[in-house]
């Protein structure tokens, strides 16, 4: 995904990655900042030092995984089917929502990883007590592994931009899963089963959407479940919603590379077209659909707009729809990229999904 180019889509300015004493002394420092600033209450207040690394649950309202609970859930909610994972807290927001980690072991990829959750605050009220959530399956960029920067904290404000929009009423309250997206630290796998290589295709189309039926409230449908991502884990985002129509609806995918380019394929062209968004496209347009939803993301200081453009001309007609979403001054960073879902990715991807229904007999 041209690393040593453009970054690795990233929190940091032009996805560049500070060395790591610099880090240290900018978390130190913003540390020394909260407290001197009067802001220690705070702190401990939202469980900056308190809580971080206990045990978190979530879904305090919802009805447990049993026989019963299962087949009395409404018309096209799928309860939690377990079994249930256990979640240490990472993070807790100031409106009370919380960031938990899991280490899974995907049962039909083999492959091991930790995978972060964030769910909205409206998936503890009563109201919602019986209602699916929607999906959005939050992909990162570079390596991503062995973290995911989506989940590790709430800095690049994705959780808050959700928060936020379901809020206002522009967008929905989704459901954020932010698992890693490689095997190693060394490769990168085209989110992609490359043959002889870690199944990480299905680790992203198997094992994470099973695991977010076992212990969360989904739609039934293809219309609850959707991807977003930067740079490499852009790529995987509409890679997969193009080869699985019939499972993923719609994609957020920033900053994006167009085809595979991991050299771990070896020149292996036959297994590479079955993961290239191009030939992807055109089978989905020649078989006539389902209808796909995709949204690109540019910022105006990073490349890569011309690809996304020749895609969209090449290959966005029939079923498979395509807009881009241009970010005035916007670097090949999560930063720039949440303010375009804020800017109008979001609202946009809300249009096409599932939204949970309250039950009007509840207040």
């Amino acid at each position: 995904m041209q690393y040593d180019q453009q970054g690795d889509g990233g929190p940091t300015t032009k996805g560049g990655r500070r060395p790591k004493r610099l880090r240290l002394l900018l978390i130190g420092g913003g540390l020394a900042f909260v407290l001197t600033a009067g802001g220690g209450a705070a702190a401990y207040k939202y469980g900056l030092f308190s809580d971080i690394g206990e045990p978190v649950s979530f879904g305090k309202v919802q009805k447990t995984s049993t026989a019963a609970a299962v087949s009395e859930a409404p018309s096209g909610v799928r309860m939690p089917t377990g079994p249930k994972a256990q979640f240490t807290r990472t993070s807790r927001l100031p409106d009370g929502t919380q960031i938990g980690k899991t280490t899974l072991t995907g049962a039909k990829s083999g492959f091991t990883g930790d995978v972060w959750v964030w769910v909205p605050k409206e998936y503890d009220e009563p109201k919602y007590a019986k209602s699916a959530f929607p999906v959005l399956i939050s992909l990162p960029g570079g390596r991503g592994y062995p973290t995911n920067y989506w989940g590790t904290g709430p800095g690049l404000g994705l959780q808050k931009a959700v928060a936020d929009g379901a809020k206002s009423g522009k967008s929905l309250p989704f459901i954020l899963i932010m698992p890693v997206h490689n095997a190693d630290t060394k490769h990168h796998f085209d989110a992609s089963d490359i043959p002889g290589q870690p199944k990480m295709g299905t680790w992203m189309v198997e094992d994470i959407p099973d695991f977010t039926k076992a212990n969360f409230r989904t739609f039934t449908s293809r219309d609850g479940w959707a991807f977003m991502g930067s740079s490499a884990g852009g790529f995987g985002a509409f890679k997969h919603v193009l080869k699985y129509p019939d499972r993923f609806k719609a994609a957020i995918a920033s900053g994006v590379d167009i085809v595979p380019d991991s050299p771990l394929w070896n020149g292996n062209t036959q297994a590479m077209d079955q993961d290239n968004p191009e030939k992807l496209a055109e089978k989905l347009i020649n078989t006539g659909g389902p209808d796909v939803y995709i949204n690109f993301q540019i910022g105006t200081a990073e490349t890569g707009r011309e690809k996304a453009e020749k895609f969209m001309q090449d290959y966005g007609k029939g079923p498979v729809h395509t807009t881009l979403q241009v970010i005035q001054d916007g670097e090949h960073n999560g930063k720039s990229y949440v303010r375009g879902m804020r800017e109008g990715a979001l609202e946009w991807i809300s249009k096409v999904m599932s939204a949970p229904t309250p039950d009007p007999t509840v207040r």
